[in-house]
């Protein structure tokens, strides 16, 4: 199930970090994150998803 996510966080990371939290604060930090650009986003959903 992991694969599945990091594939979704590669194409959208708040739906990635989703998929493992719900709407929690990691959520809201990666949403944010995405807004100031992709990658700082990318990285932190690939992060809350490994660290799981």
């Amino acid at each position: 199930m992991d694969i599945i996510r990091i594939i979704f966080s590669i194409l959208i990371p708040p739906l990635g970090v989703f998929l493992q939290v719900g709407f929690g604060t990691d959520f809201w930090i990666n949403v944010l994150l995405t807004l100031l650009g992709y990658f700082p986003g990318l990285i932190h959903a690939i992060y809350i998803i490994a660290k799981k």
